[in-house]
This record gives C-alpha cells, structure tokens and sequence, in this order.
C-alpha cells in the first residue's frame, strides 16, 4: 500500500486544484480519507422461533487450542433434515393456519374467500396425520444454513444433509419432482427428489443454523424479476408497477398468499434470494429503517400499501375476494446506481419452511402445529363443502359448454362423471 502522504495527493488534485486568490495564496480543498466500516446487510433481531427438541446424541463440546469446539456427528444432520422435510410436507406454522381462520371470522370476507380458507384448514387436518402431504407437489429441497466458525463436524456437510432429503421422500407418500438432463432434450425423473438446493455460509459462533424449505413448482414459477431504474422510485410510478405486476401473478399458484417484494439489491441473483427469504417470514427481524452504509430494511408502509392494492385487485383466495394476499413483506436493498432490479415472489398455500438448529444444548426443529383443527369452528371438520355448481362430465361436450357460459368465472363447480388425467413431467420417469 502506498504511503499516506502518496495516497492523498491525488484527492487533492482531484477534490479541488489549486486556485489563485485575491492575495495570490494558493487554496487546496481537502476530502477526508473514507473510514472502513462493515456493515452486515440483514440485520437480523433475536430468533423467537418456538422449537422441539430433538436431543443430544451426536453433540458435543470440546475444547480444543483455548477455543470451545461444537462437535457435529455426520447422523445428526441426515436425521435433522429428514425429520424437517417430513415435518414441513405435513404440518404448518399456526401463524399461518391462524390467518386462514382469520378470513373465516372476517365480515368482508367473500364467500369464496371462506370457502378456500375453510378447505385450507380442513385440508391441513389430513395431512397433520402424517400420512398425505398437505400438497402433491412436494416441492425441491432447499436448505439455508449457516455454519458457526466454531462448529466442527468432520465431513461432508452437505452430502449428510442430502441423504436425511433422501430418507424423507423415499420413507413417505412424497412426490419424486426432480428430473435430471441426460441431453439437452431428455430428461428422466431421478426417483428420489434429489439433488437438493443447499447453500451453506460461514459465520462467527458456535452454533449451526438451518432454513428448511420444499418449494412447489407453481410456487416457484411465480417468481419474477425486473430491471428497473431509479425513475421507478417514486411513489407515483411505483404505485403504478406494483398494481401491474400484482395482477399479473394470478392464481395459478393457489392463493392467497404470502407475497415478497424486494426493490434494489447488489446483483439480480441476491435480490432474487432474499424474495425467497422473505416470502419464508425469514427476514421479518430486519429493521425499520435504512441507514447511509446500506443495510436492508422493511418499509411497513410500503407493506401496507401493497395489500391494499392486493385486496383493490378483487382476485381474492383464487376465485374472488379480498383475500389474494394473506400478508406482504418488502424489503428495501442497497443497489448500483444504474440498476435497481425488483423481485416479487410468493410462498403459496402449501407454505413450507421449517426452521433448525443445533447448539451445545442439542439438536432443535421448529415446532409446527400438530393440532390444526383447532383453527376450524366447531364442527366444522367433517362438514358438507359448500355448494357448488354440479357439472355432470359424461354429458356431451356441447351441453357442458353451454352449462359453464351460464355462469361467471369465480364460480365453484362440482364434477362428476369419468375424468382423464394427465400426469406432469415431474411426475413420469
């Protein structure tokens, strides 16, 4: 590095030459050395997951060169993530369960708006008994971990991870959703969902956390990114974007939902990823505010005008309503100063995310709720299905056209009749 009094001179000559004044003194103008500072991006507050335990076989801490060593057996992470994986296939966040029955109690609630809520809920009663998944798709495999610098598990982190996946969809009524490319045009199903997503960073500590998710591909599919620029930030064309985009997410990955919106973000790839974790509720600790070294925060007002707009839009809970969205978070990114990429994505209906960690007390899993029927008014699990519209299919196709041109698009139907169903490539071999 070149000496200071060399590193100066040409911020001098670049801040302000020099001048000549009416007593013919030369001025130098002088800009002051930036100072370094580290700022950590996500501010994350206090961890407030309630969490089951999951023992202490496999842990251990020693001492090693002065320094206190968490030690990791290789079996404690295959079986943290298989119980994740099944555990997020079957069961939810009450949090989420509880916004369900929130619609079923809301006056402005459209009857359609109930109705999927109420199916919803008592869908979730089906699979909390741990034998069908809460959705056919059961999604691909995505781990976030983040690893203390002090955590010592002696292999292979992400293969031991990988064989618990492998454990859960092989052991359970999961759907095998991952095709591996033999060409560049054919494809085969892998049969046992793998490969996984698993990202794992380097942190200070001695503790190992996780971020269990299984996205479904429809789920997925709505994730969208825009390069925009600085004109976007202004109320007025901002307002103008998000209604746009909002409306063009639709129903086909069965809201309502819980939407992310994340504006800026130092490449499209990050921006993208902290959708991901956003629409998981994993960023809700972020803080309020942004500061001048660039950390991400959540604009609360900025949130609430995004469901005002999803709730305007009138799509509702997939056939009409208030209830498009069941909450939004938007995260606001530092960015180059000639992009400022937007991300919108969502955590549909099958919302899974599971959070883990292991610490010198043991092996911890998110505790998800194992009692949903309780969200379910009285009596309301083995209730009839409201009525619908009773579509006969071994009609001629003629005479069922011109039953379904009798009634708008938001109507409930009831089949009946032989039915051909067409399986998706993720689900033929």
């Amino acid at each position: 590095m070149l000496p200071a009094d060399r590193r100066r001179a040409p911020l001098k000559a670049a801040a302000g030459a020099a001048v000549e004044s009416p007593e013919s003194v030369p001025v130098v103008c002088e800009v002051p050395m930036p100072q370094f500072r580290f700022q950590d991006l996500f501010e994350l507050g206090a961890d407030d997951t309630p969490y089951r335990s999951l023992g202490t076989e496999g842990v251990d801490v020693v001492e090693c060169g002065g320094r206190t060593i968490l030690q990791v057996e290789a079996a404690v992470l295959r079986r943290l993530a298989e119980e994740a994986v099944r555990d997020v296939s079957h069961l939810f966040r009450p949090g989420h369960l509880q916004q369900l029955r929130d619609i079923l109690d809301d006056p402005e609630a459209s009857d359609n708006d109930r109705f999927v809520a109420r199916e919803m809920l008592r869908n979730a009663v089906v699979s909390a008994e741990m034998v069908l998944p809460s959705c056919q798709d059961t999604g691909t495999a995505i781990v976030f971990a983040h690893k203390g610098e002090d955590v010592y598990t002696g292999g292979d982190d992400e293969e031991a991870l990988s064989h618990g996946i492998f454990d859960a969809y092989t052991t359970g009524y999961l759907r095998y959703s991952q095709v591996a490319p033999l060409t560049m045009f054919e494809e085969r199903n892998t049969g046992t969902n793998l490969p996984a997503q698993i990202e794992i960073h380097a942190v200070p500590g001695a503790a190992y956390e996780f971020l269990f998710v299984t996205k479904g591909g429809g789920s997925a599919n709505k994730t969208l990114l825009f390069q925009e620029s600085k004109a976007l930030l202004n109320p007025d064309s901002l307002r103008r974007f998000l209604t746009e985009k909002l409306r063009s997410l639709g129903t086909a990955a069965c809201p309502p939902y819980h939407l992310a919106v994340v504006i800026g973000g130092t490449s499209a790839e990050a921006t993208l990823k902290t959708v991901k974790l956003a629409s998981c509720r994993y960023l809700d600790g972020l803080p309020t505010t942004g500061n001048e070294h660039g950390r991400a925060f959540r604009d609360l007002e900025m949130e609430q005008l995004v469901m005002d707009l999803a709730r305007a839009s009138g799509i509702g809970a997939q056939f009409g309503g208030k209830y498009f969205c069941l909450d939004a978070r938007v995260i606001r990114l530092p960015r180059h100063g000639a992009s400022c990429p937007v991300g919108i994505g969502v955590s549909c209906s099958a919302d899974r995310q599971i959070r883990a960690k292991i610490t010198a007390e043991g092996a911890f899993l998110e505790q998800l709720e194992t009692e949903p029927a309780r969200f379910l008014p009285d009596g309301a699990v083995g209730q009839p299905a409201a009525p619908a519209v009773a579509i006969d299919l071994s009609r001629p196709m003629d005479e069922i056209r011109a039953e379904l041109s009798r009634h708008p698009v938001r109507t409930r139907l009831s089949l009946t009749g032989p039915v051909l169903f067409f399986y998706t490539a993720a689900c033929t071999s």
